[in-house]
């Protein structure tokens, strides 16, 4: 500034302390500023123009601020295409991790909570409180309106506050098994995992099992008509749209679809894996679920003869003496 003040005081010698000189400084002072300001911007307008593309979509033409960063890969892709994908993980109820090819790292909620509607961040949260909770402590109401996740050592604690077991002082065991949910207050049974079963013992309410209450059969119907499963473990109902047939229960449980027994024990093992459940067509259709609670139950199997020991070692000396002259040979 005091090299151009001197230049223009040459030039006006006899304005020097005129108008005319601080009108050229004030000139040159709004030159000076303009010019820094354009060179400060100029990277700023770059990086708002500049494009990227996004690896799912192939959209090639997105401005780099329309594009959303994974923290710790810093892999990056378009706004659209990652709520998509966290939708999908958090239905198929799998790991939420990078979709960019076999990144495995995994992403936190703080990072895509923007991302989120109302409806997957409770989805997200109630995914959290569930890998944060074993499988064997977790328990869900019964209430079909509410469902909602609990531990055992949560349903205890808030028993022995609440003092329930001074009402129910009549039956020490009642009062073990008898539990209201946190979310509605429904009144259920932890150990049959079913709603509270009054004036009957945990015993005898499974016992009854094959006279279902008018509910449990039209529930019966409902799932026969839409093709449903109920978890053996948990007791929860299933419905399989499409893929293997080969399911896993929120509960951990894995039983085939197709027939109810537990993974790799039944008929249908082979097909656990190459076939979805579409392609079942060579396999005899299901047995409705209504008329197995009205028949009687079967008869035990006789046992099975099995041979005597001595034949048992005499086929394994032979066995092992052609295996040996095979190899001599």
């Amino acid at each position: 500034m005091s090299r151009i003040r001197k230049r223009l005081a040459s030039i006006f010698p006899t304005f020097g302390v005129g108008n005319m000189i601080r009108y050229a400084y004030k000139l040159a002072r709004e030159a000076i500023v303009s010019d820094i300001s354009r060179l400060v911007n100029r990277p700023r307008q770059a990086k708002a123009t500049l494009k990227r593309t996004c690896s799912i979509c192939l959209d090639d033409d997105i401005n780099a601020n329309q594009m959303f960063s994974i923290n710790k890969c810093r892999h990056q892709f378009c706004y659209e295409c990652m709520k998509r994908h966290i939708e999908v993980r958090l239905l198929e109820g799998s790991v939420i991790s990078c979709p960019h090819y076999s990144c495995k790292s995994k992403l936190s909620f703080g990072n895509c909570v923007n991302l989120l509607s109302p409806k997957l961040r409770k989805m997200w949260q109630q995914r959290i409180k569930e890998d944060s909770i074993p499988v064997k402590q977790r328990i869900y109401c019964p209430n079909r309106t509410c469902s909602a996740l609990m531990s055992v050592n949560e349903l205890s604690k808030s028993t022995k506050e609440a003092g329930v077991r001074r009402y129910f002082s009549r039956s020490t065991k009642e009062a073990r098994v008898r539990r209201y949910c946190l979310e509605c207050g429904q009144v259920f049974c932890i150990n049959c995992k079913v709603r509270w079963h009054s004036n009957l013992s945990c015993h005898d309410y499974k016992r009854l099992g094959p006279n279902p209450t008018a509910d449990d059969i039209k529930l019966k119907v409902l799932a026969n008509q839409k093709r449903w499963r109920q978890c053996e473990k948990c007791k929860h109902m299933i419905e399989l749209s499409e893929g293997c047939i080969k399911v896993t229960c929120r509960c951990g449980h894995k039983f085939c679809y197709e027939c109810g027994a537990k993974a790799g024990g039944c008929r249908h093992a082979l097909f656990h894996m190459y076939l979805p459940m579409q392609q079942q067509s060579p396999l005899p259709p299901r047995p409705p679920l209504l008329p197995l609670l009205q028949r009687p139950p079967l008869l035990p199997l006789p046992p099975m003869a099995h041979p005597p020991v001595w034949l048992t070692i005499l086929c394994f000396v032979l066995i092992c003496y052609l295996f040996y002259i095979f190899l001599a040979s």
